[in-house]
């Protein structure tokens, strides 16, 4: 496994609550260009792969807005995927596109035919869910888990939300885990989850927060805290690259959040909710999606 000496030993201090960065992630993945194994260099590729995701949404929904420069995929190519798939054409052998878009697009093409589609699970749960398997499947322990983690989080607030406010928790949950099976099954407070997962008292902590904007910050406190103590003794391999990274989108995100339009936001939705408006949830999911 490569080890990143100079790389890492490089890198500015950084903190949940710095008031400006060095740079961005966009600037931070140019700078591993040339630098990272091939190997080390696709873990990189499945994060920003969330971007990707977002413009494949975009591209079927409003295929004449600016996608999110982000992403690795080009509209162009995103448009002859979906037109392969539309076609029940075959990518060329030497294709790079996510095996999960394939899959994605074949049941959103086939819900095209259908007199009425679902609308319980939204098309970008859809996708979520399917990404998040994806990773999950990775043969690096850490990257597996820290995916498998922030599914476990926006599934079990999720829950809590759902729970809150009335609504069928089981039509909500994403992904096929043990831990999403037990939220969906289980009435119990903790949803028997109590001695299984050690963060949960945490996660119960955040569901009880009224603020919703220091709600916001607690959950990237807790990643942040998972992070720091999974990479601890891997402090130059790419574990602790790829953690950089998210700890970088995480300040960055909230550098350019804007307090009084997010409190704003996030206080409708939970008004909205009291409403018992199914899609209102999908919203509050999406914006606790990260």
């Amino acid at each position: 496994m490569s080890k990143y000496y100079y790389l890492v030993a490089g890198l500015p201090n950084i903190a949940l609550d710095d008031s400006k960065l060095t740079y961005t992630i966009t600037d931070f993945r140019r700078e591993l260009d040339g630098v990272l194994s091939m190997d080390d260099r696709k873990l990189i590729d499945l994060f920003f792969l969330k971007y990707d995701n977002k413009n494949l949404l975009t591209q079927l929904a409003r295929p004449d807005w600016e996608d999110d420069p982000r992403g690795s995929i080009t509209a162009d190519e995103l448009q002859d995927l979906i037109k392969i798939v539309r076609e029940d054409d075959t990518l060329p052998a030497n294709s790079l596109i996510p095996s999960y878009f394939i899959d994605f697009l074949r049941l959103y093409s086939g819900s095209e035919d259908q007199e009425e589609t679902p609308v319980t699970v939204s098309w970008e749960d859809r996708l979520a869910t399917l990404y998040y398997a994806y990773a999950m499947k990775n043969s690096n322990e850490f990257i597996a888990s820290w995916f498998e983690f922030n599914l476990n989080i926006n599934n079990i607030l999720t829950a809590y939300t759902c729970r809150k406010y009335g609504l069928d928790k089981a039509e909500y949950i994403i992904g096929d885990n043990e831990i999403a099976e037990a939220i969906r099954s289980s009435n119990a407070r903790d949803f028997g989850l109590g001695d299984t997962l050690d963060y949960l008292p945490a996660l119960q902590r955040v569901a009880e927060e009224p603020n919703l904007m220091v709600r916001e910050k607690k959950i990237d406190i807790l990643k942040w805290e998972w992070l720091e103590e999974n990479t601890f003794f891997k402090p130059f391999d790419i574990e602790s690259v790829f953690a950089y990274l998210l700890k970088l989108e995480m300040i960055e995100r909230w550098l350019t959040l804007d307090k009084t339009t997010g409190e704003e936001t996030f206080r409708g939705i939970v008004g909205s909710m009291k409403k018992g408006s199914q899609n209102v949830l999908e919203e509050f999911k999406r914006n606790n999606n990260k």
